[in-house]
C-alpha cells in the first residue's frame, strides 16, 4: 500500500495542471468507477493509463489500482467544485476551454506528424545543406559591442596604444560576452550575423579589425584568437534533433498556410 500511495500522490500533483473534470464532456462507454451516481468513463481511465505509460511507469496492477483512486479523488474533487459554483465561473470555464482546446491540437499534431513523416532523403539533403554553410573553418573571437561608430573607433584607438582587449570588451553592451573579456568561444563564420561572419573570416590569428564592423545589433570590434578546422558531427548522430527540427518547421509551415487562407474578423 506505501507504493501505492507514492504512485496516488504523483498522480495528483499531476492532477494540478489537468483540465477541471467538471468542464470536460465524457465520451460514452462502460463506467471504470462510479462516484456518489457519477460514472468515471473506462475511456478516461484508458486514457490516463496510456499517459502514465508514456511517461514511463510500468504497467500492471500497481498502476491500474493508482489510477482508479487517482480518478476517484478528481472526480470528488470535480463534484465539490461544482457544489460551490465553479462550473459557472467565466474565468474557470475559460481556462477549462483552453485546457480542452490544448488537447485536440496535440492530438491534431501528432497525427499530422505521422500522415507527413520526414524522410531519411530529406534529413540527409538538410544535413548537407547545413555542413555546406557552415564552411570548413570555426574561430575562437573576441568582440567589443557598441552603439556607434565613434565608440568602436575609440575601442580601435585605444587597442593600437596598447590597451587589453579584455578591459575594452568591459564596455560592450553585449551582455553575453562582457564579463568575459568579450569572450565568444569556437563557432563557425555561418553562425554569426553576415557582416560579423565576413569580417571575422577575413581576419588573420590574433589580429583585430581595424574598421567597426556595422550590424543589426550596433557596431563591432572583433578580435580573432584562433581558428581550427571545423569537423561537424555525424548525420547519425545529430539526426533525431534534425528530424525534430524539420517536424517543427513543417508543421509552422502548415500553421501559416491554415492563417493565410483563415477568415479572421
Amino acid at each position: 500500500m506505501q507504493n501505492l500511495s507514492k504512485l496516488a500522490a504523483a498522480l495528483l500533483v499531476s492532477a494540478l495542471v489537468s483540465a477541471p473534470a467538471f468542464a470536460v464532456e465524457k465520451a460514452k462507454s462502460k463506467a471504470f468507477a462510479t462516484v456518489n451516481g457519477t460514472a468515471i468513463q473506462q475511456t478516461t481511465a484508458d486514457a490516463f493509463i496510456a499517459e502514465q505509460k508514456a511517461q514511463g511507469a510500468p504497467d500492471g496492477p500497481e498502476l491500474q489500482a493508482a489510477v482508479r483512486e487517482e480518478l476517484i479523488r478528481r472526480e470528488l474533487l470535480a463534484q465539490e467544485a461544482k457544489k460551490m459554483g465553479l462550473d459557472k465561473k467565466p474565468d474557470i470555464t475559460a481556462q477549462a476551454e483552453l485546457s480542452r482546446q490544448a488537447v485536440f491540437v496535440r492530438a491534431y499534431l501528432q497525427q499530422y506528424a505521422k500522415a507527413h513523416p520526414i524522410s531519411d532523403e530529406q534529413l540527409k539533403d538538410d544535413y548537407d545543406k547545413v555542413t555546406a554553410q557552415l564552411g570548413g573553418t570555426e574561430y575562437k573571437a573576441r568582440h567589443v559591442l557598441v552603439e556607434n561608430e565613434d565608440d568602436a573607433k575609440a575601442v580601435i584607438a585605444n587597442l593600437k596604444k596598447g590597451a587589453k582587449f579584455e578591459e575594452l570588451a568591459k564596455q560592450s553592451k553585449d551582455p553575453g560576452s562582457k564579463e568575459n573579456g568579450g569572450d565568444l568561444g569556437w563557432s563557425s563564420a555561418a553562425s554569426y550575423v553576415k557582416p560579423f561572419g565576413d569580417a571575422l573570416a577575413k581576419l588573420e590569428k590574433g589580429k583585430y579589425t581595424e574598421t567597426p564592423v556595422k550590424s543589426e545589433f550596433g557596431y563591432h570590434v572583433i578580435l580573432l584568437e584562433d581558428s581550427r578546422p571545423l569537423t561537424p558531427p555525424p548525420f547519425e548522430q545529430i539526426k533525431p534533433q534534425m528530424a525534430q527540427r524539420a517536424q517543427q518547421q513543417q508543421i509552422e509551415k502548415m500553421v501559416g498556410e491554415l492563417r493565410a487562407k483563415a477568415k479572421v474578423e
